[in-house]
């Protein structure tokens, strides 16, 4: 989940060149809001083992999507990204499940030969 936020803050780092052509310019406030979104999402990368990175990494999700207001790829992007967040989440469920389970290659006996 780190790594995801590493990427994604990577990505909104680019779309200021985006919003800067295609957009109209990039302004203080539009700048402001991406940098410091980025920025964020680099620092939460940290955290990933808090009880409640999950429900920040989430919020950085509506706050991307929300990023509409700036512009419409970044609305976009935050819909992309959501996609992979509800993938990740589903992915974390299933080793869960595994886990409790004891179904994990890990978790078997091993075979003596």
């Amino acid at each position: 989940m780190a790594g995801t936020l590493i990427l994604e803050a990577i990505t909104v780092l680019l779309a200021l060149p985006v919003v800067g052509t295609v957009g109209g310019g990039v302004g203080w406030a539009s700048g402001s809001y991406l940098v410091i979104l980025a920025l964020v999402m680099i620092a939460g990368a940290g955290f990933q083992r808090r009880t409640w990175a999950v429900p920040f990494n989430l919020a950085l999700q509506v706050l991307l999507i929300l990023g509409v207001f700036v512009h419409v790829a970044i609305g976009v992007m935050g819909i992309l990204f959501a996609v992979v967040w509800a993938f990740i989440l589903i992915l974390r469920h299933d080793v869960k499940r595994r886990m409790e389970q004891g179904l994990l290659p890990s978790q078997r006996a091993q075979r003596s030969s």
